[in-house]
């Protein structure tokens, strides 16, 4: 029972914010496995394993993780930078062997998302890129480097309307630069994941004490910067599943990745 409430919290959290992503694509004629090359931080590389599971679970088979790229605190463009000859991500994308990468920017501009889309693109016509759009780093949105990641914050005080609103911003950065690039490129290959709005969601759905076991804001995090915990990580893969297969996750099994968390284990 505790389990199915706390798939049933992050479920609402998805299904709210995720349909435009869906619908943003065609349908795909069946369940195949894809090949994902992830390239992010550490509010991201997380998502090659869990998206594994949820494939699993969700009886598609062969799906691969074509390789992960990553880097702390990292800008798409370090990624793109790593030397030829050590660049997992170039090198497999030069391969034609990668069906969709997955990035994640922290702020904007960075050129590295573009870099990557049109290698992709040139090797595989079909390939998709999926760029991140988070939940905010000490909750505001304030694009600046270096990363403000010591700031004080008290995420159970964040005014979340306000929230929104600057999430908003920093949602409209991500989309028109995306969709910029679709243009160049002359055809959509690169799509956005709403993960931020998804984690205002389910942030509401706490305060309104509609998320038990979740209680309190904080739940979702490990620190001041964001660093999410399992249900947040599970709750950003849920996107990202539903952007790559463009089919919902409601229903599928719990991932791993909450049934060994602390959140089961302590009210089991």
């Amino acid at each position: 029972m505790l389990m199915h409430r706390i798939r049933s919290v992050l479920f609402a959290g998805f299904v709210l914010v995720v349909a435009s992503g869906v619908r943003s694509a065609e349908p795909d004629a069946g369940p195949q496995g894809l090949r994902v090359f992830t390239c992010g931080h550490s509010f991201h590389s997380w998502v090659a394993p869990i998206l594994l599971d949820l494939a699993t679970k969700a009886g598609i088979s062969g799906h691969q993780i074509a390789g992960v790229s990553s880097i702390g605190g990292s800008r798409v463009i370090q990624h793109w930078d790593v030397p030829l000859e050590r660049n997992k991500a170039r090198l497999a994308l030069t391969s034609g062997q990668v069906d969709v990468l997955t990035l994640s920017p922290i702020w904007l501009p960075d050129d590295g998302i573009e870099k990557f889309a049109v290698l992709g693109f040139e090797h595989n016509p079909a390939i998709r890129v999926t760029v991140q759009e988070f939940w905010l780093p000490n909750d505001t949105y304030h694009p600046v480097y270096p990363l403000e990641t010591r700031k004080p914050v008290d995420h159970n005080s964040t005014n979340l309307a306000e929230l929104r609103r600057q999430n908003g911003l920093y949602e409209h950065d991500i989309e028109a630069k995306v969709l910029e690039i679709n243009q160049q490129l002359g055809r959509t290959v690169v799509f956005v994941v709403p993960v931020g709005e998804a984690a205002i969601e389910l942030r509401e759905a706490i305060v309104a004490g509609k998320a038990l076991p979740l209680k309190v804001q904080w739940n979702l995090f490990v620190d001041n910067w964001g660093h999410p915990t399992a249900p947040l990580r599970v709750l950003a893969s849920y996107c990202h599943f539903a952007v790559i297969y463009r089919r919902t996750p409601v229903g599928l099994p719990m991932p791993d990745e909450l049934t060994k968390s602390r959140f089961c284990r302590s009210s089991a």
